[in-house]
């Protein structure tokens, strides 16, 4: 066993910054292919810096080499799937990481092949779009993002699909007619045609396409008469500071310049990312007076927090002043994580309302919890999909390994929400209502927007709607690689062991 760990120990591969480089090293006397000494790998890092590590069983009680998939990327798969499972919590007596719809996926830990860390970064490659359904013979355009296929053709949220690649008679319950949409969603060029609101209809067809993500999809303001201004501003994902830092003060500084009142931020979709951008949005939002008060602190387990991490040590990460740095080097301390809150611009609100559906997860979470103890904070749309840890990249050979490595807590000890955010319950105030696909961002009229623009004006959120989106929504948003991401990955400066 001894033998065993160290090579898979000196197998690990250290990625530093766009490098990545293969070697293969195996202690004399121990047998193991390149995919064994991964799966090795695997195990043994996550036994390591896993949160819940204690409740992962001994290496030869878990196997690592004998998980199997139709592809090697499949197989890792399933071991970080079972690996995330061993953990319970006592709360339901279900695992941390269950997911009630698929029960054998890890619903936070995942490994990938490096696309994760490139989409954080604003890179993509696709139509720039994503697409639900409201029904099984309507769907509809989720978002799209500027300078994009899609983007660059016009679309727009909540227009109507109603032919694909020649196809107009489309049922998302019959199984042909769902894989022949999941299929096309896939492959490049796609034809559609598309219905506006006004019910016009227009022909395109797009290819997949590089282009950088603009997180802030859209920012506007609402005049909602004596002296009331709501600021609304639609986040769709934490990406890195260089890449989200200045789009954020830009929305930020015109509602600052305008002097609103009450501030709505659109995070319906925003499965997380980074959690310096998550604290630069609450720096953004928070009062100046909380300055020098506890925003948030963050949770390691016993190994990483009394410094005792080996495996770390193979491990580098290079931050944006250049510099290279060990993970084993960190403080883990709880002392070494507590955030305190350093206000950014000129932002002044004592209310602020988040639009969240089950899409939105993890860092942006994260920013409503550090909220929820300083101002009125108040949830409007769906259940949230309950990700209060994160984690940080490790480098296995070709692939990055990610899993749930920390917990955080704002300065209230608040935290825990693995079920989710209910909006309307005693603990998040607000309204549950259901998202309205039918309507553009932005637009007065779209539900969930109302709601907070009701409540504004007359204290009250009206009328909740009536039509939930169906079971298919979730298939199809991932075809088109909308919310394949629900996490926050920790990538702040570290503060190094003294």
């Amino acid at each position: 066993m001894k033998k065993i760990c160290y090579a898979a120990m000196l197998c690990l591969v250290v990625l530093l910054g766009a490098c990545r480089k293969k070697t293969q090293v195996t202690e004399p006397g121990v047998q193991g292919s390149t995919i064994d000494l991964i799966k090795d790998s695997i195990y043994l890092y996550t036994k390591e810096t896993y949160y819940w590590n204690n409740q992962i069983p001994a290496y030869d009680a878990v196997q690592p080499r004998n998980f199997s998939g139709t592809t090697e990327a499949a197989a890792l798969s399933n071991e970080v799937n079972a690996l995330a499972l061993y953990a319970i919590n006592p709360a339901n007596n279900l695992a941390y990481e269950y997911v009630a719809n698929s029960p054998g996926r890890a619903k936070y830990s995942f490994i990938d092949n490096g696309q994760t860390s490139e989409q954080l970064g604003g890179s993509r490659a696709d139509f720039g779009f994503a697409v639900t359904s409201v029904s099984a013979t309507d769907m509809r355009v989720r978002y799209v993002y500027e300078g994009s296929a899609a983007g660059n053709a016009n679309l727009h949220r909540g227009e109507q699909i109603t032919a694909i690649n020649g196809r107009s008679d489309l049922n998302l319950g019959l199984t042909a007619d769902y894989n022949f949409v999941v299929n096309a969603l896939g492959t490049t060029p796609i034809n559609m045609t598309l219905r506006r609101g006004d019910n016009t209809t227009y022909s395109v067809t797009l290819n997949s396409s590089s282009y950088t993500v603009n997180p802030v999809i859209t920012y506007k303001m609402f005049d909602q008469g004596n002296g009331k201004k709501v600021g609304y501003m639609v986040l769709n994902s934490f990406t890195s500071p260089a890449n989200a830092q200045s789009r954020l003060e830009t929305a930020m500084n015109y509602f600052a310049t305008n002097n609103v009142t009450d501030l709505v931020v659109d995070l319906r979709y925003n499965g997380g990312g980074y959690v310096s951008t998550a604290e630069t949005l609450t720096n953004m939002i928070a009062p100046a007076a909380k300055n020098n008060t506890t925003m948030y602190a963050t949770y390691y387990n016993s190994i990483l927090t009394n410094g005792q991490a080996q495996l770390l040590k193979n491990q580098y990460f290079k931050y944006s002043d250049g510099k290279y740095y060990n993970y084993a080097q960190i403080d883990y301390s709880l002392a070494g994580n507590t955030v305190k809150f350093a206000k950014r611009g000129n932002l002044n609100v004592n209310r602020v309302f988040f639009i969240v559906t089950g899409s939105t997860a993890s860092a942006s979470e994260l920013t409503i919890n550090n909220l929820r103890p300083h101002m009125d904070v108040k949830l409007i749309g769906r259940n949230t999909y309950g990700k209060p840890v994160g984690f940080f990249a490790m480098n296995i050979n070709k692939y990055q390994l990610y899993v749930s490595q920390f917990e955080t807590k704002n300065s209230q000890g608040q935290g825990g929400y693995y079920t989710g955010m209910l909006p309307g319950s005693t603990e998040y105030p607000g309204v549950n209502d259901a998202d309205d696909l039918t309507k553009d961002f932005g637009d007065p009229t779209e539900k969930l927007l109302q709601h907070a623009l009701n409540f504004v004006a007359t204290g009250t959120y009206g009328a909740t709607l009536k039509v939930q989106s169906t079971g298919t929504q979730t298939a199809i948003q991932q075809s088109v690689g909308a919310e394949g991401f629900n996490g926050m990955v920790m990538d702040k400066a570290p503060k190094l062991k003294k």
